[in-house]
């Protein structure tokens, strides 16, 4: 019934939109954006309407009651009450990923200073002495202090060589069998608790961490790392516990942020209902339908199966998954406008208006649980490039509509470099985000293409242990970042512009 006083123009406007949108996370196609962006008299708004649907105008203004835009068919005016938001300067609609949240920096404790004899004794020559290690265990079986000490110190010097090398599974191996002997050990028991986390293994993580809270109640490392242990398993009330106890013991300004934001989530979730499957839990917010929910995790799981046989990866906990109002996602997130959602360790999706899986929310959904399954593998260590890539691809995004601008813009030296494009994107101006997926999408299509999914799957796995993102790929793919960037231009022009 809204739509009764809106003119014939506007219905016009609304049914071109449909044939004008990139995808639901751009606004205009890339060609379109070049254009714009070169104009310096273009400005170009998105209208965000209530419904879902959205207007892409220039010079929007508003009053008390209207919306008014300018677009090719001249000056319009719609209903203030239908807008959930415009969003200014903005070419694009985006999902991103935001892996600051993860607990992947925690301090690493020596469990027992003074031991550099026995360090030095342990790891030597590249590689680690057994034999020795043994030789302290059968010491270490005599109960006595000293060689309790030793042996710690030993598994602790191990655990370190093995994760400079990128393997984490051997690091947690030692970690594991110094506790056999010191079970007591704070910096082993922590330690251990951040490799479990960095793998997104929350409640296994709780084990150690509960025991160290046992034996150290008054640790606020402790605390602080219960609280994403609790956090990631999606278990917030306890997480916001275990942070206020580590801020009371000592103040700490990521324990603070950490904080701030689940008593947000508590505060908005706090009349949410709840869903479950075996892969997910899921909340939404209380205006939306069951039955959307149902087919949501209905949809889900069978993205969970699909994206598990391609890249060999099962997320070792459930995946939380959160469905808010378009008010609610901006609170929660504070993202930049250009973002239509966000994957910070939890699926965050405005679904305002509706009531099905429609097949764009269908495409968010499988584009948001690649951000999941490729952030897990990598121990997050994945650049947002491939990240955005990958999950492009995955909803079934191809470069074709983008091809010549892209191929245009790279024979300028327009494209952005992979390595500029490794990082955070929140701070993107909309028009930046737009080129940043699009050229993202094209240099992973060149690798798919060249390499297929098998080295696909084996480079997300590389980047969790190499050095750096470029070191990943070139092992991997045999190629560095610039050849990269030729290799992707070469297949734009080879795949959608050979016969032109």
């Amino acid at each position: 019934m809204l739509f009764l006083n809106i003119s014939k123009a506007y219905r016009r406007e609304l049914r071109a939109l449909r044939c004008y949108h990139f995808g639901m996370r751009f606004a205009a196609p890339v060609a379109l954006l070049l254009a714009l962006a070169a104009s310096s008299a273009a400005r170009a708004d998105v209208i965000v309407l209530k419904n879902g649907n959205r207007i892409i105008a220039m010079d929007v203004t508003t009053d008390a009651d209207h919306v008014t835009y300018q677009t090719s068919a001249g000056q319009l005016s719609i209903p203030r009450s239908i807008v959930a938001r415009i969003e200014h300067n903005d070419l694009g609609y985006a999902s991103t990923t935001d892996t600051k949240a993860q607990p992947v920096a925690a301090p690493q404790i020596e469990p027992v200073p003074g031991y550099e004899e026995v360090t030095r004794l342990t790891v030597h020559d590249g590689g680690v002495d057994y034999a020795y290690m043994q030789h302290l265990e059968a010491d270490a079986r005599s109960g006595a202090h000293e060689a309790i000490n030793k042996v710690a110190a030993a598994h602790y010097a191990a655990a370190q060589f093995f994760l400079s090398k990128g393997d984490t599974d051997s690091a947690i191996e030692q970690y594991q069998q110094g506790l056999e002997f010191a079970p007591n050990n704070l910096g082993l028991l922590l330690n251990l608790s951040v490799l479990y986390l960095r793998t997104s293994q929350f409640t296994v993580a709780l084990g150690p961490l509960q025991h160290a809270h046992d034996v150290y109640p008054s640790s606020p490392d402790v605390d602080k790392l219960m609280g994403w242990a609790y956090y990631g398993a999606n278990k917030t009330g306890q997480a916001i516990e275990e942070w206020k106890a580590a801020a009371a013991l000592r103040p700490d300004p990521d324990v603070l942020e950490a904080l701030r934001k689940a008593e947000q989530d508590q505060a908005l979730e706090s009349n949410y209902r709840e869903g479950e499957t075996a892969h997910f839990d899921l909340k939404y917010y209380g205006g939306a339908a069951p039955d959307l929910a149902r087919g949501i995790l209905a949809a889900l799981e069978d993205d969970y199966n699909d994206l598990q046989s391609q890249l060999d990866y099962t997320p070792p906990e459930q995946i939380g998954v959160v469905l808010y109002t378009e008010q609610a996602f901006e609170n929660i997130t504070e993202a930049p406008s250009w973002v239509g959602a966000l994957n910070d360790g939890r699926i965050r999706i405005p679904v305002q208006g509706l009531t099905s899986v429609t097949p764009e929310l269908a495409h968010e959904l499988k584009h948001e649980l690649t951000h999941s399954f490729i952030g897990q593998k990598s121990n997050y260590h994945a650049p947002t490039w491939l990240q955005e890539g990958l999950a492009q691809w995955m909803e079934g995004k191809r470069s074709g509509v983008n091809a010549a601008a892209l191929v245009n813009a790279a024979d300028q030296g327009l494209t952005p470099s992979l390595g500029s494009l490794e990082g955070s994107w929140m701070g993107l101006p909309g028009n930046n985000a737009s080129m940043a997926y699009a050229w993202s999408l094209a240099v992973m299509e060149s690798i798919i293409d060249r390499n297929g999914m098998g080295d696909v799957s084996r480079l997300i796995g590389r980047m969790a242990t190499a050095p750096s993102a470029q070191d990943a790929v070139q092992e991997t793919l045999d190629c560095s970042y610039s050849d990269l960037q030729q290799q992707a231009v070469d297949y734009l022009k080879r795949t959608y512009l050979s016969n032109q």
